[in-house]
């Protein structure tokens, strides 16, 4: 099992910028690839950045590409996802999760472990 809790999510002017961060606990982070989701209102859950065990790999979605990064703290058992250039589209709930593999993958059904999520707001 792994425990995932995010953080930093908030209110922000667009333009504006966040860090979220995803504490694990439990079972060996350092084994698994962590993805970034997020799901706005009325809408399904959609891919936004994933990093693999190493940090070697990453991969983001073509609406947050250029403007968020995401990292990885093996050491601390954390995953980051630093927001720039924020957009009221961007509004969401963005949920931290654990995917149990080698290689990087944007479908969220494949991810086991997930968080309870953290609410973001871009205001225009």
């Amino acid at each position: 099992q792994v425990q995932l809790v995010e953080s930093g999510g908030g209110l922000v002017q667009a333009g504006g910028s966040l860090r979220l961060s995803c504490a694990a606990s439990g079972r060996t982070f350092s084994g698994y690839a962590m993805g970034w989701f997020r799901q706005a209102p009325g809408k399904g859950r959609e891919f936004v950045a994933a990093i693999s065990w190493s940090g070697g790999s990453t991969r983001y979605a073509d609406a947050v590409k250029g403007r968020f990064t995401i990292s990885r703290d093996n050491a601390k058992n954390a995953v980051y996802l630093r927001m720039s250039s924020l957009k009221p589209e961007d509004t969401a709930v963005y949920y931290c999760a654990a995917d149990d593999t080698a290689v990087v993958r944007i479908s969220a059904p494949l991810y086991e472990y997930w968080g309870q999520g953290t609410q973001v707001t871009v205001s225009s």
